[in-house]
């Protein structure tokens, strides 16, 4: 079994101090960033744009996992592409011609990923999971950050592992929204691969640590 992994959301991180956070993670058990991009349309928020995430990729040492909550994801996928995204993630709900774009991410040479609100149905990707890299299940509402955690995400993680199963697809489950050292075990064996984790690292005593024990109980 692949280990789960890790990717700690800069979204909750010290805008003040952000170099020291991103530094942070790279010296930390940590595999990947997760970047949240927010248009204040498609969500309630606006988070930060190409500028921030330029500068964040200068000190970053591992993969940025980009999740854009925005309307019309398509006209900046080049963008997110020459800024060194790894993994590029778009809303279901925000995408009229979902494999269109999914191809587009992969065209610019990085993983395709497909986020899905906590009211959307893991079954709509049935016909294209074997074209989706990654699968981010929403355990929050997406838009802020420090929310609780939807118990019903469990239910959805089992559904989406037997749809990848039985097309005997390799697409990644991420879950965003509310993961702490209370849950994580339990979403792993549920079948997720990747747990975004906000506030409960960035806002404890010893962010390192927090990371290491939660590498711990996943692995």
């Amino acid at each position: 079994m692949k280990n789960a992994i890790i990717a700690p959301s800069v979204l909750a991180a010290d805008f003040a101090n952000l170099q020291r956070d991103i530094e942070m993670i790279n010296e930390s058990d940590a595999q990947w960033f997760h970047i949240d991009i927010m248009d204040g349309i498609f969500v309630p928020n606006i988070s930060f744009g190409m500028p921030v995430l330029e500068a964040i990729a200068k000190h970053a040492k591992k993969p940025l996992d980009t999740h854009l909550m925005i309307v019309d994801p398509d006209r900046y996928i080049k963008t997110f592409a020459d800024l060194g995204c790894k993994t590029l993630t778009v809303h279901y709900e925000a995408c009229t011609h979902l494999h269109r774009t999914l191809q587009a991410i992969k065209d610019h040479g990085m993983k395709a990923g497909v986020a899905l609100n906590p009211h959307t149905s893991v079954s709509l990707l049935e016909d294209v999971i074997n074209d989706i890299d990654l699968v981010c299940i929403m355990s929050v509402n997406p838009g802020f950050g420090g929310q609780s955690f939807i118990e019903n995400t469990y239910k959805k993680v089992k559904q989406l592992k037997e749809i990848i199963t039985r097309n005997n697809a390799s697409t990644l489950i991420e879950i965003d929204g509310g993961v702490t050292d209370k849950n994580a075990k339990q979403l792993v064996e549920a079948g997720a691969d990747v747990l975004v984790a906000g506030s409960f690292v960035f806002k404890s005593d010893n962010p390192t640590q927090t990371i290491s024990d939660l590498n711990k109980i996943i692995n």
